[in-house]
C-alpha cells in the first residue's frame, strides 16, 4: 500500500512540473551582454507599462531578465 502511495505522489509531482515548465516563454532573440540592448530593453517596456522585477545569471551562465505587468510576465535570456 505505502508504494502505490509513493507511486501516485512521483506521478502528480511529475504532471506538475511538467505543466509548470510551459508557463513562461523565453525571448532568446537579445544579445542581453550589450549595455544598450538592456538600456533599450528596459526604457521600451517601461513605456508600454512592463516593470523589471528580476534581472540575474541562470546555471547556464545567460543573463536573464524577468518583467510583469498586471500579472503577466516576459522573460528574455541572452542568446
Amino acid at each position: 500500500m505505502r508504494k502505490l502511495q509513493l507511486l501516485l505522489i512521483a506521478i502528480v509531482l511529475m504532471v506538475s512540473m511538467q505543466v509548470n515548465a510551459n508557463e513562461k516563454p523565453i525571448n532568446r532573440e537579445f544579445n542581453l551582454n550589450n549595455p544598450d540592448v538592456r538600456k533599450c530593453l528596459i526604457e521600451a517596456s517601461k513605456s508600454e507599462g512592463w516593470k523589471l522585477e528580476a534581472y540575474y545569471i541562470n546555471a547556464n551562465n545567460k543573463l536573464v531578465m524577468v518583467f510583469g505587468k498586471d500579472g503577466e510576465t516576459k522573460v528574455y535570456a541572452t542568446r
